[in-house]
Formats: C-alpha cells, structure tokens, sequence
C-alpha cells in the first residue's frame, strides 16, 4: 500500500480505493498517486486472541486517509506516535518516520 487513490475532479485522496469519489462522485477522473509511508497513530489496540499479542492500529498517513494496520518493532505503543509503512505483505507500519535515500544524511 504505497499508492492511494486521488480525485482529477475535486483533489480529495480517499482509501480504500474507490469506483467513485466519496466528495463529488465523479467516476472518470480516478488515479493513483504515491505516498510518503509517514503518518501518526490515532488509536490502537493490543489484540490477545492469538498466540503471540499484536498491535493494530488506525493511522492518518501525512497525506490524510486513514488506514487500518498492524504496528510491529514496538514494545509500548502510543498514541500521536509517528510511524512508517514498511513494504511486507501485508504492508505494516514501524516507529519512526521514513526518510527516502536521496534526503538521507549519511
């Protein structure tokens, strides 16, 4: 999930993909469009109902949808927490912000 769907007609970003926009309802100007992997953690829960506990999360990516994912590598969640997707299948997030290679400071 590096892509969202975004609206030619009206600019509105939506996720899950859609056969129509949610803010206009225009059905012809449909895209997919890159995302930073950023967002923050807006609520959380600590599911027990399988043999090893997870985290699933709701996030707002940077470019605003949300999403729904597990958060891994992290032993005390928090909500405002900034987090980053990394690419599995399925994708899930990780603390942190991804910074792309090229703005890296090595």
């Amino acid at each position: 999930m590096r892509t969202i769907q975004k609206c030619l007609a009206c600019g509105r970003l939506q996720h899950p993909a859609r056969s129509i926009c949610l803010t206009c309802g225009s059905a012809d100007h449909l895209e997919n469009v890159s995302t930073s992997g950023n967002g923050i953690v807006d609520s959380f829960t600590v599911v027990h109902r399988a043999d090893e506990p997870y985290v699933l999360a709701r996030i707002r990516l940077d470019e605003g949808p949300i999403v729904l994912s597990h958060l891994v590598d992290d032993p005390d969640p928090r909500c405002d927490q900034r987090v980053h997707l990394i690419p599995t299948e399925p994708p899930v997030f990780a603390p942190g912000r991804h910074v792309p290679p090229a703005h890296r400071s090595e």
